[in-house]
């Protein structure tokens, strides 16, 4: 298994639900986004055996190419899972923005590909394309970016994009790893064609293995075989009842009327994936338990991700291996704060899947030194 952490560089961070995204915006954190600060969440999570950190994209975060290149001479082995929106830039500047990438961080990048589903978002950034659209054209992107990173010369007229006669003059070894999630027939068209990782948000186990059949299923008419990651909040601590008070803990300060304009706005949102976080807590604080040690009390204001996993470290190890029975390999996290948030899980949750063999800390770098660049991902 691979456990990655998240960098939070919307509304900065605190001991509170801070959220944007989908339309919405909830709560300001007293840590501001600053280097100094998420420099320290990186390199924790770094210490702690974590691979990469994902840092989110859109209006209402910083930029998360900069925000990453920045970050990166700070840390050594931690990879970075940079959320990128095709359509923002030309096909052939993003591969070589990733190439470069690759290059001055030691192979250090990782794409999450994020169409975008709010076309209100799209359209302050001059995006005028409706959501199927919006597909199609991630579809012709990831087709010319992976083109160029494999060295061809590539001259291409989709629908959307066209270049003639594009070519990288040096190319990213290893080529990034593209993450790409969606719960719509046009994203489960688009992963099976183009990802390497295909990302759900944390739904229960039995939605979860129905997704992953789905796009397994796609992938093979492809001729593809693809891993399989989910993205979640999580609330561990020694004893269950400790971990159950700190859920309510952070709910409980939020008045019923902030939930309903939140849940208001999302549920104008066109994401399939958020419909199903919705669907999750019903915008109410009862039943929000909706598998055990599953708890969706986040989705009642925050877009996007919403559920988490809450319990004794053992219990959220437990539901670790029930989720990976399903199929999933790498587990996309968060906590708030996310500073002691990586340390509650670093040092209580992985040390447990150790010992049961079903985790082990990454290579120190200087262990790693001898290895060939292009090798790191078969070692790790």
């Amino acid at each position: 298994m691979l456990f990655h952490w998240f960098l939070p560089t919307n509304g900065g961070d605190g001991r509170q639900v801070v959220s944007g995204g989908h339309g919405v915006s909830h709560g300001s954190g007293g840590r501001p986004a600053s280097v100094a600060y998420l420099g320290q969440i990186a390199r924790s999570a770094e210490q702690l055996g974590f691979e990469a950190a994902l840092t989110p994209t859109g209006a209402w975060c910083e930029d998360a190419w900069l925000t990453t290149a920045m970050l990166a001479p700070l840390t050594e082995r931690l990879k970075f899972l940079v959320a990128f929106r095709p359509g923002m830039t030309s096909p052939t500047l993003a591969a070589q923005m990733a190439a470069t990438f690759q290059r001055l961080s030691g192979g250090r990048l990782m794409l999450n590909v994020v169409t975008g589903g709010e076309s209100q978002e799209q359209r302050a950034y001059g995006d005028f394309l409706d959501k199927d659209a919006r597909y199609e054209r991630s579809d012709e992107f990831l087709e010319i970016v992976r083109r160029l990173w494999t060295g061809d010369r590539v001259t291409f007229a989709g629908r959307h994009l066209r270049v003639e006669q594009a070519q990288l003059q040096q190319l990213p070894d290893p080529i990034p790893e593209v993450y790409f999630g969606g719960s719509s027939p046009a994203a489960g068209l688009v992963a099976a064609r183009h990802a390497d990782v295909y990302l759900t948000w944390g739904e229960p186990p039995a939605a979860v293995a129905r997704k992953i059949a789905w796009i397994r299923e796609l992938a093979e008419r492809q001729g593809r075989e693809m891993r399989f990651g989910i993205r979640m909040h999580t609330i561990n601590r020694d004893t269950s009842e400790e971990a159950w008070a700190e859920a309510d803990r952070l709910i409980e300060g939020i008045d019923d009327a902030e939930i309903r304009r939140v849940q208001e706005g999302l549920k104008k949102s066109e994401s399939v994936g958020q419909q199903n976080m919705l669907a999750l807590n019903n915008g109410s604080r009862d039943g929000l338990e909706i598998h055990p040690n599953v708890w969706a009390g986040v989705g009642l204001v925050r877009g996007g991700a919403g559920t988490a996993l809450v319990g004794s470290h053992e219990e959220v190890a437990d539901r670790i291996e029930e989720y990976a029975a399903l199929g999933i390999e790498e587990f996309v996290l968060s906590a708030y704060p996310h500073l002691e948030g990586a340390y509650h899980f670093g040092e209580g949750v992985l040390p447990v899947l150790e010992r049961r063999g079903l985790w082990a800390a990454p290579a120190p770098v200087a262990a790693r030194a001898s290895v060939p660049l292009g090798a790191h991902r078969a070692a790790s």
